[in-house]
């Protein structure tokens, strides 16, 4: 049982939802982020998802894109990001997944990714541009290396879809509240507790709610509908705002008030 599962298996245990939190690998530099997935980890997050900075992230509003902008300009680089997730695990267990683009991953080469990946000790990846009925050429040695390939639904996605999403898919679903890009919205949508019970009455596996979730408040609404909630463009905010010793603060308080907001 991967790290992943075994978070599932104890939050299920213990009629808890997950709490995903979403930061930029590199943001303002590697070494921050190894200390911050620490941070994240004793805070409350259940799931750390690393967002791989990328030139052109399209499906990301302006707050994540200028994280990209300010990782990359301080020479972030795929490697460089999974070096730092080996070093973090010195000091924390805690699931991490990676969130971004295909491009960076293909020309490191799907194979050695899923290698080192594993290596480093990443337990999934989230291509958001990497849709199911393409991913025949990582798929393999992502199972092969024991790394879970994870993929999105969103409103506008029909039952083939989520059929084939349920068949292909390993670790979590990461369902997409809002058409759009990522960014924090001030009210969570009215249709979205008919659109999540659909998905989650046809797949097996524990979804998680993300893009738009700025507030404890939202947290706990998309909560109680879901198997757990991402929030990232929130968190990402305070890296901009902050530094040092403050955004350690601003960080571990937001992210405990998160927390604590979804588990009711």
């Amino acid at each position: 049982m991967n790290r992943l599962a075994k978070r599932f298996t104890e939050l299920k245990q213990q009629h808890a939802k997950a709490l995903v939190t979403f930061i930029t690998a590199g943001d303002p530099d590697l070494t921050h982020t190894e200390e911050m997935i620490c941070l994240l980890d004793k805070a409350g997050a259940d799931i750390v998802e690393l967002g791989m900075p990328f030139s052109d992230p399209m499906a990301d509003g302006p707050t994540i894109q200028l994280s990209s902008e300010r990782a990359l300009a301080a020479g972030t680089t795929l490697a460089g990001v999974l070096a730092s997730v080996k070093k973090a695990r010195l000091h924390s267990q805690v699931p991490i997944v990676l969130m971004g683009y295909l491009n960076p991953v293909h020309a490191y080469g799907y194979e050695r990714f899923c290698r080192d990946a594993a290596d480093a000790g990443v337990d999934g990846v989230l291509l958001v541009d990497l849709p199911p009925e393409e991913s025949d050429e990582l798929l393999p040695y992502a199972i092969m290396y024991g790394l879970d390939i994870i993929f999105l639904l969103t409103p506008t996605s029909d039952s083939a879809r989520i059929k084939r999403v349920n068949q292909l898919g390993r670790g979590f679903i990461y369902y997409v509240t809002v058409t759009g890009v990522t960014g924090a919205r001030q009210v969570v949508s009215e249709s979205l507790s008919t659109e999540l019970a659909n998905v989650m009455k046809n797949v097996r596996l524990p979804v998680m709610a993300g893009f738009g979730i700025s507030t404890p408040e939202q947290a706990a609404d998309v909560a109680a509908l879901a198997d757990g909630v991402v929030v990232g463009s929130t968190i990402v905010k305070l890296f901009e705002k902050y530094s040092g010793q403050q955004l350690k603060l601003e960080l571990e308080q937001f992210v405990g008030s998160l927390k604590q907001a979804v588990s009711g």
